[in-house]
């Protein structure tokens, strides 16, 4: 899907290759077939095919040099690969990710010191836990009556199920555990439950994780007026009679600049670089970087004691049945989901430790699977001043205005997270042994969970960015996608949401464009 000869101009560039960019290729892929797409992403090619997720590949040596490869201006720095170092208390990326250089924390606040980002054809779609929860409560974008089927159709673009883990042994014995601790006095749709995964297994058993090549899926890849561009910086939207109109991009391999016209343009490169290219670009609303949020996020593990029958009871890699699948994940306790309640404002993510991001505890001799994870995120107290800005006289690695985050805990963040560090004790208990009785909260930034910063709104009223149709307010035809468009406070991972917003933005430009009776392509 690669080539080097940029067009002069199409109808539809999209910026960022991650899981919403690639929703934006399919639905136009799928509802306007003869719409020409350019698709520019500034990191390289990782995977094969492009965009799929790095724990596809069963090699560990070329996994590993897929996720250097990601880590753009950040390749060769030190990341968490051994269990404990993200509890070292130093300033770590995980690996497929890079960190911000400077400008992570202001004087007097919190910051985000370990805010992170990847740079490669997928996005953090290629490292992504593929966890696909669905808001609730105060989560939910209550001024979208269609959200509901919207989720549904991120489902489908993503892949999602619930059933690639049943056969794990430890799954239903940590389920149970966790509903007697936790069910009672729950709506139906709240309760413990299977975490919905961008997952499915493979008639020889393999389980293959959703990457942007999921959501791109067959007929993107085979749709001939869609061109995917790696190495390519989009630096500037051009705006025209107020109108988006072309971006410029300079070719990475080359350094060369050139200038690409188009009916629309889609921007999804992620929460914070988002609004750095619509920055760059003079397109500066009030609301521009504002609310930005990250997810708080406290850890705990403990260890089930007893063996459920039928798995072994020698130590941890001790059986090729239960140990390994594909030579990429151990996949003992499956994954569980406490979803987010406004009575109890944390999403829990509970999962055996291969399939979790964050290390937990060194896996002694124990049976596979017997040793849980737990996770819990909570909901930022949104404020107007925690924010992404932007300097006019200094730039990044990439020669685009440097960022600077300002980011406060307020006191009722600070409450809610005693309230989860409790709560996680409590549900660790109810599990099994707890490894230690003190919580790990991590640091602010590890959740990679940014949003708010081009936010949804349902007017113009100075406080959002774009319209429900994720149209920026100040500029026709430009679009922004992403986790950044997310208006409301979530504890929930919010990659399924974000996927949601695209197709409805998606399906805004496909009727816009059936409504050109001047365009030169038929639809």
């Amino acid at each position: 899907m690669s080539t080097r000869s940029y067009p002069h101009d199409v109808d539809v560039v999209i910026v960022g290759s991650g899981p919403t960019g690639a929703a934006y290729a399919r639905i136009l892929s799928e509802r306007a077939p003869r719409a020409r797409i350019a698709m520019f992403e500034v990191g390289p090619t990782v995977s094969d095919p492009p965009g799929s997720h790095v724990k596809n590949i069963v090699d560990a040596a070329a996994r590993a040099r897929a996720q250097e490869r990601s880590e753009g201006p950040g390749a060769g720095e030190a990341t968490v690969n051994s269990p404990g170092a993200v509890k070292s208390g130093d300033r770590l990326a995980r690996p497929g990710t890079y960190l911000l250089a400077d400008g992570f924390r202001q004087p007097d606040e919190d910051g985000l010191p370990v805010a992170a980002f990847s740079s490669n054809v997928g996005g953090m779609g290629a490292h992504w836990t593929a966890a696909c929860p669905r808001p609730g409560d105060s989560e939910r974008i209550d001024f979208l009556d269609d959200l509901d089927e919207l989720l549904d159709e991120g489902d489908r673009l993503l892949g999602v199920t619930t059933d690639a883990f049943d056969g794990a042994p430890y799954t239903e014995l940590v389920r149970e555990r966790l509903a007697a601790a936790v069910d009672d006095g729950r709506a139906p749709d709240r309760r413990v439950q299977r975490m919905p995964l961008a997952v499915h297994r493979r008639a020889d058993g393999r389980l293959v994780w959703s990457g942007s090549d999921v959501v791109f899926g067959d007929v993107t890849r085979a749709n001939e007026n869609f061109t995917l561009y790696d190495e390519s910086l989009v630096t500037r939207v051009l705006v025209d009679a107020g109108h988006a109109a072309a971006v410029e991009v300079r070719d990475l391999r080359t350094g060369e600049a050139h200038t690409v016209g188009a009916r629309f343009v889609v921007v999804a490169a992620d929460a914070l670089r988002t609004p750095q290219v619509l920055w760059a670009s003079g397109i500066r609303p009030a609301a521009l970087g504002r609310m930005l949020n990250d997810q708080s996020q406290v850890v705990f593990a403990s260890r089930i004691r007893e063996t459920p029958p039928g798995v072994p009871s020698g130590p941890a890699g001790q059986s090729d049945e239960h140990d390994v699948v594909g030579g990429a994940l151990s996949e003992q306790s499956g994954v569980s989901w406490v979803p987010f309640t406004d009575a109890e404002p944390f999403h829990g993510q509970i999962m055996q430790l291969d399939a979790s991001p964050v290390p937990l505890a060194d896996d002694d001799p124990a049976v596979p699977g017997s040793i849980v994870g737990l996770g819990l995120f909570t909901a930022k107290d949104l404020q107007w001043d925690d924010r992404v800005v932007f300097a006019d006289d200094e730039t990044d690695s990439y020669g685009m205005p440097a960022m600077r985050l300002h980011y406060r805990l307020t006191e009722q963040d600070h409450e809610v997270l005693d309230r989860a560090r409790a709560e996680i004790v409590r549900l660790g208990h109810a599990v099994g042994e707890p490894l230690d009785e003190r919580p790990f909260t991590m640091p602010p930034g590890a959740s990679l969970h940014y949003q708010g910063t081009v936010r949804m709104g349902e007017r113009d009223d100075g406080r959002s960015v774009c319209g429900p149709d994720s149209e920026v307010w100040t500029v026709p035809g430009l679009f922004v996608a992403g986790n950044g468009v997310i208006p409301t406070a979530t504890a929930c991972n919010p990659t399924l949401t974000s996927v949601a917003l695209a197709v409805r933005g998606a399906r805004h430009i496909v009727a816009e464009l059936l409504l050109m009776s001047k365009s030169d392509i038929k639809l």
